[in-house]
């Protein structure tokens, strides 16, 4: 029960308004039950209705959920204070944010003279060696370039897409485990996530056409580097989710490759399917660097017109200055070797720790990318006592939908001699909190 924090309003906008400024202030955290309708239109002096209308505003919009007997309470990621990682507390190593190596990245040099005029740049918003650029980039894959757009980061991206394409209460195919940002967006956007199981291949096929047969209006998956677990599409597993999604041809599949030129595995994409809705994007903060909020997306001419139609009314249009950069990094040959050996650093690291916890008899997940995906019982146990020897995890519980426990260990800057440690202490905790791992 609520009992620190007084909900107040006479009007249905007013108690919402309440609830929210109460979860965004902290004062109300996720789990936290609010009082019953009856129970807080007595206290407020209003009619049940106008209590039951607040809240069913405040579950559209994903800030509480409804557990039947159990109550309505506040979302475990509230919308309007989509989940922060905790802070690293200090002395420990950090393997849990999933930030790039900033050794293996670029210098950036932004370009010293802005490009002129607001009114050219709504009527060419991208630059035409860019788009060529990213072409050349998306095209050796087999991905069709015959329309590219670009945005402020795949979230942004994504987050116009869903929003032009779906309306709240429409049903989203998810991975899961699957990024926590992705997860929150679609929550913040009232829309409801269908868990998509997913193994060392990504999204099993089987279970993607159980959420197509569950009404899921858009699939938002990634090809490679699936983050946390790190699966990729082999060329049969694509196949395979091509066939399911061919069924359902007015579903939007969101293609994520987040960390493409550094993913360590090769691209057998849905976009070279032939599917009717489609869009493919990529981002390059994963190895040109994280303050670099530019993505490049390949879809359909649907698509693209909804997409570029919402962006004309809103940002306009992704900064030429921002644009300059990405293109003179892109096509610079020092960055692009520097590129490669980042790969190849992600790979060495990324496989030191799977082989050294292999030893040790625990199984993990590193087929590609940037992460260990472990198994384990008791996600607390292992964050915590991983803590005790000096290491900082995620746990899965921010990933998860309905799949089961694990924790995330974000490799890109564990050298292979301090795997040996780590997978040394895991099993110690392991065998110290008695959990267990499953496969």
């Amino acid at each position: 029960m609520v009992t620190q924090y007084g909900i107040s309003g006479a009007t249905a906008k007013g108690i919402a308004s309440s609830v929210e400024r109460g979860v965004a202030e902290g004062a109300l955290g996720p789990g936290a039950a609010l009082p019953p309708v009856r129970r807080l239109a007595d206290e407020l002096g209003v009619s049940p209705g106008t209590v039951a209308t607040a809240y069913k505003e405040l579950r559209r919009r994903g800030i509480v959920v409804t557990r039947g007997r159990g109550g309505t309470v506040v979302a475990a990621a509230p919308a309007v204070a989509s989940r922060r990682p905790p802070k690293v507390p200090d002395g420990l190593r950090d393997l849990a944010g999933g930030h790039p190596d900033p050794r293996l990245l670029p210098h950036l040099v932004p370009p010293s003279r802005l490009s002129p005029g607001a009114r050219s740049h709504r009527g060419t918003p991208r630059l035409a060696r860019l788009e060529d650029a990213v072409r050349d980039w998306l095209r050796p894959d087999g991905v069709p370039t015959e329309h590219v757009t670009f945005a402020h980061g795949a979230l942004d991206l994504i987050g116009r897409l869903l929003s032009v394409e779906l309306r709240p209460g429409d049903a989203v195919a998810m991975e899961d485990p699957g990024y926590h940002h992705l997860l929150d967006l679609v929550t913040a956007l009232g829309l409801r996530t269908v868990p998509v199981a997913v193994d060392d291949q990504g999204m099993r096929p089987e279970a993607l056409r159980e959420a197509l047969r569950a009404g899921a209006r858009a699939v938002v998956c990634s090809p490679r580097a699936q983050n946390p677990y790190g699966g990729r599409f082999s060329a049969e597993r694509r196949d395979a989710l091509v066939a399911a999604l061919q069924e359902a041809p007015d579903v939007l599949v969101v293609e994520n490759d987040h960390a493409s030129a550094v993913a360590d595995a090769p691209l057998h994409a849905l976009a070279a399917g032939g599917l009717a809705r489609w869009v493919h994007v990529r981002t390059v903060s994963k190895f040109l660097g994280t303050d670099l909020r530019w993505a490049a997306a390949a879809c359909d001419p649907i698509t693209l017109a909804r997409h570029d139609g919402r962006m004309l009314l809103t940002s306009g249009w992704v900064s030429h200055l921002l644009q300059e950069t990405v293109y003179g990094l892109m096509t610079d040959d020092d960055t692009r070797v520097l590129v490669a050996h980042a790969q190849d650093t992600y790979a060495l690291r990324r496989s030191a720790l799977g082989h050294e916890l292999a030893e040790r008899g625990i199984q993990s997940h590193f087929v590609s990318g940037m992460n260990v995906w472990v198994p384990v019982r008791d996600e607390s146990a292992v964050v915590n006592g991983l803590r005790t020897y000096g290491w900082w995890v995620a746990a899965g519980a921010r990933f998860r939908l309905a799949s089961a426990p694990g924790v995330r260990i974000s490799v890109a800057e564990l050298e292979p001699s301090d795997a040996v440690r780590l997978a040394s202490d895991f099993a110690v905790v392991l065998g110290e909190s008695e959990a267990t791992y499953g496969g």
